[in-house]
């Protein structure tokens, strides 16, 4: 069964950064699947934050701004999004999600405060 699993979430304080990582299981074919990022925060709807396809393309939310980037391993079969200069609206649980394959891990909380 696919399994997926976020870390590298905690906290940090208004300008920081953090590095997620998602590792997945049982994903057959990796490559031929979008890599998607996640949040959620209370009160709020569930929004991407990131999306990089098998060949490396990438796309962002308008809130992004040049602040995330986000990469994959084909052959470890794993993402990762790093973030800087972390906002407190960037607070939420952040997950990833192999588009098209619905699966989601527990998520990693992301918490920015002053």
């Amino acid at each position: 069964q696919v399994q997926l699993a976020e870390s590298g979430g905690g906290l940090v304080q208004p300008g920081g950064s953090l590095r997620l990582t998602c590792t997945t299981t049982s994903v057959e074919r990796f490559s031929l699947y979008d890599m998607d990022w996640y949040r959620q925060a209370p009160g709020k709807e569930r929004e991407l934050v990131a999306r990089i396809t098998g060949d490396g393309r990438t796309r962002y939310g308008d809130f992004v701004k040049g602040r995330f980037t986000v990469s994959r391993d084909n052959m470890r079969k794993m993402a990762w999004l790093q973030m800087t200069n972390l906002q407190l609206e960037d607070t939420a649980v952040y997950k990833c999600n192999v588009r098209g394959i619905e699966s989601w891990g527990p998520g990693t909380q992301v918490a920015v405060f002053s």
